[in-house]
């Protein structure tokens, strides 16, 4: 078997042995800033993260891709794993939201491989990012480099 460096792996403990072995996955995750064709994917995505309590349908989330100036996709195969998005003026800030992974993909390095490359686009454009997050999220965020700078509210509309 020949050693690379891969960025998806699974971590396995075995029995009630201290035997640990780590299995490394073939890195099959693609990442396109092209909207996808198939909107209903990102739906079920939404869903499995418990993101509809608006009650969004399929022709909303288009919509909201695509008046967001950035989005990145992440796909095993054909299947929509993953997604962020950036929305911006394009000249000085860009808010970056809907960061979010399947549940059976978390934790292997997918959404902060999204997050690098939202950055990485910002940057290219000299666009600055920030984001909101959930007071349990802030070191993650953190650790990819932001700094807690304010304070975030929001006010509830009827739709």
């Amino acid at each position: 078997m020949k050693h690379r460096t891969l960025s998806l792996y699974d971590y396995h403990v075995w029995g009630n042995s201290k035997k640990q072995e780590v299995l490394y996955m073939e890195n099959s995750i693609r990442y396109i800033s092209d909207h996808p064709e198939n909107f209903k994917q990102l739906l079920i995505l939404y869903e499995s993260l418990g993101w509809n309590s608006l009650g969004l349908t399929v022709n909303d989330l288009k919509q909201m891709c695509n008046q967001s100036w950035y989005a990145i996709y992440a796909f095993d195969k054909q299947q929509l794993v993953g997604m962020g998005r950036v929305i911006s003026d394009g000249v000085v800030t860009g808010i970056i939201c809907g960061v979010g992974v399947l549940p059976k993909y978390q934790s292997k390095g997918i959404g902060k491989e999204m997050l690098n490359r939202i950055i990485q686009h910002c940057e290219q454009n000299r666009v600055i990012p920030q984001l909101m997050c959930v007071e349990n999220l802030e070191s993650y965020y953190e650790s990819l480099g932001f700094k807690k700078y304010s304070i975030g509210m929001t006010r509830n509309i009827k739709r």
